[in-house]
């Protein structure tokens, strides 16, 4: 059975992304912090240097790696727990950040979405990266421009 970070709660599992609030997620990660008396090494400023840290250790995982040895990542077992481990600490961080912030991470997403929604039209844009793409025949209207 696995245990959760926090030494004094056990999380029942198998937990999945389809069974576990986001809320559930930043308590968790909030009570490992007060446990500690971490709160005040938590500012915004060192909470998002050490989410690019753990960013750039995930990114490592798949340095020089081919499009192909890229997604080979997931059927090697110790390669993917590896990865995944570092996605939960850019996880973890991003959480830590969102709660000292007071940013409920739901609303941020489907705000950002809605705005994609607007600068990526589908009709414009499906099969294509943007304009770099070599392949771009060049924007349909105006408003894949902006």
């Amino acid at each position: 059975m696995i245990t959760p970070m926090t030494s004094s709660e056990q999380v029942p599992f198998p937990a999945s992304d389809a069974t576990t609030p986001i809320a559930r997620l930043r308590e968790i990660v909030e009570k490992f912090v007060q446990e500690r008396s971490w709160e005040p090494f938590h500012t915004p400023k060192n909470l998002v240097m050490a989410l690019a840290v753990e960013a750039a250790e995930l990114m490592e995982h798949f340095q020089w790696l081919t499009p192909e040895q890229g997604e080979a990542v997931a059927r090697n077992p110790e390669q993917r727990e590896a990865v995944a481990d570092e996605m939960a600490d850019v996880f973890c961080y991003l959480l830590a950040l969102s709660s000292r912030l007071g940013i409920d991470l739901t609303t941020a997403v489907l705000r950002k979405m809605e705005k994609n929604v607007q600068k990526y039209p589908a009709e414009i844009y499906r099969g294509y990266f943007g304009p770099d793409d070599p392949r771009w025949p060049g924007p349909a209207s105006s408003s894949a421009s902006q």
